[in-house]
């Protein structure tokens, strides 16, 4: 392709920007102004586009590393819920392209940023957790929705092994020190199932969730990252928001979210619910410290590496929980205190 830029699957950014333009146009959004919206972790990006009155946001989700379908499928189950997920407009599955409502540039990180209301953004997050937690989950979940199972939460908490390990040990972890830690890991998620299932949105935290003024109750608050959903532990959204990887909460904050969640559910047994709060938690900050080292090493993305250190204290807080003994151990034993940071490697 001449030495273009290209995206996933091969196609050059000239073809891509065809393709966008003949969706555009089959979608009556012809000789719009598109503005650079967002680009994230993942291979997605996405355009505001304006003309004359009209907004709306442009999806460009490029296959094979992109599927619009699971985003299309979630979004809909929660607009019919009741709850502000954006509208889809057009749509072109195969070549993965969404055309968006528009819900505006209030996201909770640039309100937060600007000096809003900290306690009340979190319970508006949280007042939505209680609402869909509140209904049955097979109205909650979508029919065929994945299950969070513990294979899937193994594979994710292995990330660390599988790129934050070579990257301080610049080697690849033993096989037999990489089963033992998935072993114990299959011991200790079954401690973290002790309470109801529900829609787990996955990355439920401040970056994707949006104020909306002009809705009322749990419907002001507008969800845009829900692609990954599935069906697991109601547990595992609250610390998604309460523990997030990007950003320093305040502990009375997200003591106050825990006990209005609890609050809301005065059948669910406390000690329960924290326990997998905790194993979720240190399950999901492991994962996170693989994802941020891998987007550097392998996607060349750096930026995410100035979390890590934030993301394990997190992980050392809830291993310091009783049942995640054998974790905090094995974590101990592996990566003691003075080889938790930003990988050398990496950072270079």
């Amino acid at each position: 392709m001449d030495g273009l830029p290209v995206w996933p699957g091969g196609i050059s950014l000239a073809d891509r920007s065809g393709q966008i333009e003949d969706f555009l146009q089959r979608a009556g959004w012809v000789g719009v102004e598109r503005r650079t919206l967002a680009a994230d972790a993942s291979f997605r990006r996405y355009d505001r586009l304006l003309l004359g009155s009209r907004r709306a946001v442009l999806m460009d989700a490029p296959p094979p590393k992109e599927d619009v379908r699971p985003f299309l499928r979630v979004g809909e189950h929660l607009t019919a819920l009741g709850y502000s997920a954006p509208r889809i407009l057009a749509r072109d599955e195969e070549a993965g392209f969404l055309l968006l409502e528009d819900l505006g540039d209030d996201t909770f990180t640039r309100l937060l940023a600007a000096g809003a209301d900290e306690a009340g953004l979190y319970r508006l997050a949280t007042d939505l957790l209680i609402d869909l937690h509140r209904r049955p989950a097979e109205e909650a979940v979508p029919a065929g929705l994945p299950r969070y199972d513990d294979d899937r939460l193994v594979e994710e908490a292995a990330l660390l092994t599988e790129w934050y390990m070579p990257a301080i040990d610049r080697a690849p972890v033993p096989d037999a020190t990489n089963r033992e830690y998935r072993d114990l890991w299959r011991m200790t998620l079954r401690h973290a199932r002790h309470v109801p299932e529900s829609l787990v949105l996955r990355d439920y935290h401040v970056d994707n969730l949006m104020r909306l003024p002009e809705r009322e109750g749990v419907a002001a608050c507008g969800l845009l990252d829900f692609q990954d959903a599935v069906r697991g532990p109601v547990t595992y959204d609250l610390v998604s928001l309460l523990e997030d990887a990007r950003r320093d909460i305040d502990t009375g904050i997200a003591a106050e979210m825990t006990s209005r969640y609890l609050d809301a559910f005065p059948e669910l047994d406390h000690g329960a619910f924290k326990a997998s709060m905790a194993i979720l938690g240190a399950q999901r900050h492991a994962k996170v410290i693989g994802i941020f080292t891998r987007l550097c090493r392998r996607d060349g993305k750096p930026d995410y590496l100035a979390h890590i250190p934030r993301v394990w204290k997190l992980f050392e807080r809830a291993c310091a929980h009783p049942s995640l003994g054998a974790i905090r151990h094995w974590i101990d034993a592996h990566i003691p205190p003075h080889r938790r940071g930003i990988p050398p490697e990496a950072a270079a």
